[in-house]
């Protein structure tokens, strides 16, 4: 799962190693680290993601829950203050925007 919200931008995949825990990714270490505070972060320089942590499912879906409680904003990529984090987000949005182009109203794939 990818997910982005005003603090940053992570992806949460299993963990292989045990069914209870997630492995939170990111990009960025202030994301991790804004995201999920209390997480002791790896860092490995040749990986896809960079730094990561691993989580409780649970934890990790009590705070899915409240990102989505704390919205707020009518439009997502203007709630977020980093420049660059924004213009990364803005970048994923005309990526997507192109993709919804790919789909006609007409095309069965899009249902």
């Amino acid at each position: 799962m990818w997910l982005f919200t005003s603090g940053g931008f992570v992806s949460i995949v299993a963990s292989r190693d045990c069914q209870d825990d997630l492995i939170v990714r990111a990009r960025v270490r202030n994301h991790l680290q804004a995201l999920f505070p209390q997480a002791v972060i790896t860092e490995t320089v040749d990986a896809d993601y960079r730094f990561r942590t691993i989580v409780n499912r649970k934890v990790v879906r009590k705070f899915v829950t409240d990102q989505v409680s704390v919205i707020r904003y009518g439009n997502f990529k203007n709630s977020i203050s980093d420049p660059r984090y924004r213009s990364a987000s803005n970048r994923v949005w005309g990526v997507m925007h192109e993709l919804q182009g790919m789909y006609s109203q007409y095309d069965d794939d899009n249902r």
